[in-house]
């Protein structure tokens, strides 16, 4: 079964804006404290469907790749990346924007399992899940500050 990380992050900026910077690589970089490169695929600018970006990235004192794909894309409304390789079993992750009142509502559905069966699993429960979650905020944070700066400049 796979583990699930559901978060909401309220943004008072366009859903473009806010779409464009969720799939911003150099934002994405930016964003994460663990020296996360973008190192194959689609490096920089924003990623489209069909693309892939290859990561690496310090996490738990080893460094680790991932290489996911955008498997879905309706633009703004949402895009879907699955890992095609990397540590996980498996992953994916959904990018839902939703518009009200010219502000925008993110959700991130961050889904996936560790390899290992059951010792995976209790890693998941009694740490990773918690990891992967701050990761998801801190970004969330980030496009947040930048997407409501630029928009308060053009009132």
């Amino acid at each position: 079964m796979m583990a699930k990380i559901y978060l909401e992050t309220f943004i008072n900026a366009d859903i473009r804006k806010v779409f464009d910077l969720s799939r911003d690589i150099d934002l994405h970089q930016k964003s994460a404290k663990t020296n996360e490169k973008a190192i194959a695929g689609k490096t920089y600018g924003l990623i489209e469907l069909g693309e892939t970006v290859t990561w690496c990235a310090k996490h738990l004192g080893f460094y680790q790749t991932l290489t996911t794909k955008i498997t879905e894309m309706e633009s703004p409304k949402m895009f879907t990346d699955k890992m095609t390789e990397g540590a996980f079993k498996s992953m994916k992750h959904q990018h839902i924007f939703k518009e009200k009142d010219g502000k925008t509502c993110m959700v991130d559905i961050f889904e996936f399992e560790s390899p290992f069966g059951i010792f995976g699993k209790l890693f998941n429960k009694i740490f990773l899940k918690n990891y992967l979650k701050k990761f998801l905020i801190e970004r969330n944070r980030l496009i947040k500050e930048i997407a409501e700066s630029s928009f308060n400049k053009r009132i």
